[in-house]
């Protein structure tokens, strides 16, 4: 006997989860629906780590320079030709519907006027000016949703458990009361970003150097819930968040999580390294980026500026490829959830919301210009080009009025008119989409 599995109950279900029985969004699901949609972000990492290209904070942690070495760049971080409305602009023009920046890194530096600390951008360093806050003001002018990443440890705070790899100044059981002081330090710059800028996520980040109890993560999620109920934070308050964040390598299966983001760098360095020239193409990007689409899951691409607020020119053109393609494809990018499985089409794939549309994303031109998709039970209303329009021509073979296998489409591919990184078919369907199998 053969069987008909209707994908709105299996691989859509990662959609339907979060809305009750009568069909109603969930509180969880109206939270989360802007970040469901989202797709793409942009991930600042910005400190003065920038100045002599080292990497931030794990340089002078792993011991590959000095503490009193890496703070000298407190000198030169001048921000000379940082401008926040430019950085805006090409973050708009990428796609990316939220942006998350380094308020603070491990090495303690804050990039806004902390009353808390000794290092700040206004106090200390060359810039002598509050840097965090006209980028805030200019992404929530340009109604892009903001998220600020904070660091829990502070390997350069004196009340802090650990400095470096090697050296580690006590242990709390040992030393409970600069523990507390510590706590009421993170605390209090805490309320500050809160006070001032009220982001939409909250990126946390060095969970691992302890645990939820220590770090108190109730007290920090429901101190900064206050009046801001719809607040998203990531996994890292020691898997407390409310979407997971797998680093730098993309997920080779789609993850468990429902909500999910991959952050990943345009080299092989979060900060500004000109000595890493090893930058991934345009083309290697979008492929990442059509992978987490077709898994129903984010990127968050990262951008390291120079110490002056320059965006290295590489990572310019990266934005601007990448928002030539986003632009053209929106309807296949912003309100779709994960695709189909590599059995039916071999390639990343994508479906409407309603799982009435399938978006095909093709990278390259088979032998005989025609794709291929198999086992899908539904009837063709049309197959189109995303971004012109045009239909497209098919042939359905292996179906015959006998058998319930429902055959193999081959779609004639629109030559004349393929997109240099990823041209988009669209497959519309009577009803939601359903998967033969045997």
């Amino acid at each position: 006997m053969k069987y008909i599995l209707i994908f709105i109950i299996t691989t859509f279900s990662f959609y339907l989860i979060g809305q009750d029985s009568l069909g109603f969004e969930s509180q969880d699901y109206q939270k989360m629906k802007w970040f469901d949609e989202a797709k793409l972000g942009i991930f600042i990492h910005w400190g003065i780590y920038a100045v002599d290209g080292v990497s931030e904070s794990w340089s002078f942690f792993n011991g590959d320079i000095s503490h009193e070495d890496y703070l000298k760049q407190l000198n030169e971080f001048d921000a000379s030709d940082y401008r926040p409305d430019h950085w805006v602009d090409l973050i708009q023009k990428s796609g990316a519907k939220y942006s998350v920046i380094t308020s603070r890194h491990h090495d303690g530096f804050a990039l806004w006027n902390t009353k808390y600390g000794n290092l700040n951008a206004v106090e200390h360093a060359s810039v002598k000016k509050d840097v965090l806050s006209p980028f805030i003001i200019e992404l929530k002018k340009a109604g892009i949703k903001t998220g600020l990443y904070y660091s829990l440890p502070d390997w350069s705070h004196p009340e802090y458990t650990n400095h470096t790899k090697k050296i580690k100044r006590y242990i709390i059981k040992d030393e409970p009361e600069r523990w507390a002081k510590y706590q009421s330090y993170y605390m209090g710059q805490l309320a500050e970003l809160k006070l001032a800028y009220d982001p939409d996520l909250w990126w946390f980040d060095g969970d691992w150097e302890h645990n939820a109890a220590e770090w108190d993560v109730n007290a920090i999620k429901s101190f900064l819930t206050i009046n801001r109920s719809e607040v998203i934070f990531n996994s890292r308050l020691n898997e407390q968040g409310d979407y997971s964040t797998p680093e730098i390598g993309l997920p080779v299966r789609r993850p468990s999580s429902r909500y999910w983001e991959l952050c990943m760098t345009m080299n092989d360095s979060w900060g500004n390294q000109p000595k890493d020239r090893h930058y991934k193409s345009p083309q290697q990007v979008m492929d990442v980026f059509v992978d987490c689409l077709s898994k129903g899951g984010n990127l968050l691409l990262d951008i390291g500026p120079m110490a002056n607020g320059q965006i290295p020119p590489k990572q310019v053109k990266i934005l601007e490829e990448l928002g030539r393609w986003t632009q053209k494809h929106e309807k296949a990018i912003y309100e779709t959830i994960g695709g189909i499985p590599y059995d039916y089409y071999y390639g990343p794939n994508s479906l409407s919301k309603d799982s009435t549309s399938l978006f095909l994303y093709v990278r390259d031109i088979p032998r005989d210009g025609k794709i291929s998709l198999k086992g899908i039970s539904n009837k063709i209303k049309k197959i189109s080009v995303i971004g012109s329009g045009n239909t497209l021509d098919f042939d359905l073979i292996s179906h015959l009025w006998w058998s319930s296998y429902p055959g193999i489409l081959y779609i004639d591919l629109p030559l004349s008119e393929m997109d240099e990184n990823y041209t988009v078919i669209a497959i519309e369907l009577e009803g939601a989409i359903e998967l033969y199998i045997d």
